[in-house]
């Protein structure tokens, strides 16, 4: 195991609204954020990061707010230029929030980071994640899909997380639709870099096993893990020396058990705790069924990995096919090839120069995007639209000086 001290994603405190509504009310711009209830998922990825990314700019107030805070919307929307509704659905108070923010002259977007608003897709989604279209089902899924359809339509421009999904916005609605990656945080990058020196220093493999990891952040990959599942059944009984490590919430098949200590299992973690168990496997997996529901999901389970050089062996997907070359910063398997192409990566665990040039090729590329600053732009033009450049100009040129 890497030696490093106990780190937890979670804030000392709450921060008070009023704390909150300073921040907003702070510099010449300023931007708020709505989500339903804060939680460790999207609202870390789709409105934490984004503040963070917001705060290289000179001139920017931002903050967050929760639905339970509509009470407030009028100084919110008195204080904001651009109010962003994150994975939101329709209610009266946000009906309430985008009349009054469009009656002041505010600019309303949408934030959406899954393919949660087309009525359509219902049927592919539920056989994608293998729930019955039972009455019941289909009044809870319509309803849901529905009501984030109809609160998306009432704003001004909608942000999606890659090309993909902001096709099926576009197939769904007439609204302009940018792209703004997800991406990782100060917090996640200090500790990534922290486990990368432990790392490179206790060097790779450690213990003379290959260590197998598939980190699950919710039920719905169940069907997507099925993809890689013969493949590793028969790996792992062809070579005892492989090691399958299961993080999240995932029922393992019962063939499963004939391997015993072969297995590791372990709960949902934090963000901070969840980069030293991936950086304690040799091998990230993340196979996907090629589904619309999949081929509109981000990267982040690449770029977590690579930011503490674990590579990746992935499905191709919409974007996962975009950010990894295989064999340059990673892998990738097509349904059928999972365990050529594990193989493969295995093999060039055997000499380890060819596992490092993949794994420090795959975290070059990660620092590189997947950080605040390299999304700087992106954040800034899908808010203020022409009116980015002069804030990314002070912010390139603050970049630009010389530490005091």
């Amino acid at each position: 195991l890497i030696d490093l001290p106990s780190a937890h994603d979670a804030p000392s405190r709450p921060v008070p609204f009023s704390e909150r509504l300073a921040a907003l009310q702070a510099g010449g711009r300023h931007v708020a954020y709505v989500y339903p209830r804060p939680d460790h998922s999207t609202f870390r990825y789709r409105v934490l990061n984004m503040l963070e990314a917001l705060a290289s700019m000179a001139g920017v107030g931002a903050s967050w707010f929760e639905e339970c805070e509509l009470a407030n919307c009028e100084v919110i929307v008195d204080s904001a230029d651009v109010l962003v509704l994150v994975r939101c659905k329709y209610s009266a108070a946000f009906a309430n929030l985008v009349a009054r923010g469009h009656a002041r002259g505010k600019r309303v977007l949408f934030d959406i980071d899954d393919l949660v608003f087309d009525t359509r897709y219902i049927l592919p989604v539920l056989q994608h994640l293998g729930h019955p279209a039972a009455e019941d089902k289909l009044d809870y899924w319509f309803a849901d899909y529905a009501r984030y359809g109809a609160l998306l339509r009432l704003c001004d421009g909608v942000i999606v997380t890659n090309d993909y999904l902001a096709e099926r916005v576009r197939e769904f609605c007439d609204l302009p639709t940018c792209v703004v990656p997800n991406f990782m945080n100060h917090a996640q990058l200090a500790w990534s870099a922290l486990i990368r020196e432990r790392k490179t220093a206790a060097e790779c493999p450690r213990d003379g096993r290959v260590h197998l990891g598939y980190f699950s952040g919710s039920p719905t990959h169940q069907r997507d893990f099925s993809v890689a599942e013969t493949a590793l059944l028969r790996m792992l009984e062809a070579n005892k020396n492989l090691v399958l490590r299961v993080v999240g919430q995932l029922d393992l098949s019962p063939r499963f058990l004939d391997f015993g200590d072969q297995i590791e299992r372990f709960p949902m973690q934090d963000v901070l705790a969840l980069q030293r168990l991936i950086a304690e496997v040799e091998i990230n997996l993340v196979p996907l069924r090629n589904t619309p529901f999949t081929n509109c999901k981000s990267e982040l389970k690449y770029f977590e990995a690579a930011a503490v050089t674990t590579v990746t062996v992935a499905s191709p997907t919409f974007t996962l096919g975009h950010a990894i070359t295989h064999g340059v910063n990673g892998y990738l398997a097509k349904a059928h090839a999972w365990c050529q192409v594990l193989n493969q990566a295995i093999n060039g665990i055997g000499s380890a120069s060819e596992y490092w040039a993949v794994a420090e090729a795959a975290g070059a590329h990660a620092l590189s995007r997947y950080v605040p600053e390299a999304q700087a732009r992106e954040v800034a033009t899908a808010l203020f639209g022409e009116g980015a450049d002069e804030l990314l100009c002070i912010a390139e040129d603050r970049a630009a000086r010389p530490m005091q």
